[in-house]
């Protein structure tokens, strides 16, 4: 049966708000050692604190494609579309393991190496098939779903999704701090939804976050990571135990911390490496201190 995704009319987000003191802390991204970076700062209201860099040059996410998918996922389960606790992903397995990597599949590879909810195991393939079992329940391509259920309500027309829902999203500072301000106020979604996606999922499950090694526990949400008491962490010091988001393979990553009131967006066209271990901490412990 074809499933014919509902329209949200009057949703669309209003223009962002620039206000005339910018962020001094945003200026770091020139000490970084990238062809180019951009960031920005919003609140919640849509106020931007500032941007720095081309915040309308199109970068590859990456990984930050994941926080995008997942709530278009979770547009997908308030419409009805899914359900958070059905089956999907491999035997044993349902969307939420999908969302919160405990699927037990592996990370870039379609097969099985723990038993779901047993290990944090992050994983690609698992948002590839978290988007093939939307596609399937809504016989809508998943990039279109994205399409209808996030981006075109929120204005998000520089960004584009042609691939894996796990990796292949294209976007720009200014349409991520879109995206920013819409989590931390929610409209497409119910704010329950939202700060259930915020909550730890299979909580004390231990894992590697990627490029900092073994965590325990390695606290998730639904699609976001969620800081708590991680250490080393790519936020760095300042921000609340609370603060989520993501980072991408692509030097790229989004946070927002409920407790500071803001979330930063910072897209580079350099792969991460050591060179973000050490400045993307830094930068953050800046901004924070200076929100």
């Amino acid at each position: 049966m074809h499933y014919e995704r509902p329209t949200r009319a009057g949703i669309v987000q209003g223009s962002l708000r620039l206000e005339r003191m910018s962020l001094k802390s945003l200026a770091l991204i020139e000490n970084w050692p990238v062809p180019t970076a951009a960031a920005g700062v919003v609140r919640a209201d849509g106020t931007v604190l500032g941007t720095h860099g081309p915040a309308g040059q199109r970068f590859p996410l990456a990984s930050v494609t994941k926080p995008l998918a997942a709530y278009a996922a979770l547009v997908a389960y308030e419409e009805g579309a899914v359900e958070l606790d059905e089956p999907a992903g491999p035997a044993g397995s349902t969307v939420r393991h999908l969302l919160a990597h405990t699927s037990g599949l592996a990370f870039d590879e379609h097969k099985v190496t723990a038993p779901p909810g047993e290990r944090r195991l992050y994983s690609n393939a698992g948002f590839e098939q978290l988007g093939d079992h939307i596609t399937k329940a809504t016989d809508i391509p998943f990039g279109e779903y994205l399409r209808q259920a996030v981006l075109e309500p929120l204005g998000m027309t520089s960004t584009t999704l042609e691939g894996s829902p796990a990796k292949d999203g294209v976007s720009t500072v200014e349409d991520l701090l879109r995206f920013a301000a819409e989590v931390q106020a929610p409209r497409l979604l119910d704010p329950r939804t939202v700060a259930e996606a915020m909550t730890v999922h299979y909580p004390g499950t231990k894992g590697v976050l990627p490029g900092y090694g073994h965590q325990n526990p390695n606290d998730w949400g639904l699609g976001f990571e969620i800081r708590d008491g991680k250490s080393p962490h790519w936020t760095g010091s300042s921000p609340s135990p609370r603060t989520f988001g993501h980072f991408g393979q692509s030097g790229t990553f989004l946070w927002i911390d409920p407790d500071a009131g803001a979330a930063c967006v910072a897209l580079t066209d350099r792969a991460f490496g050591p060179w973000a271990v050490e400045a993307w901490p830094v930068f953050t412990d800046a901004v924070v201190a200076e929100l």
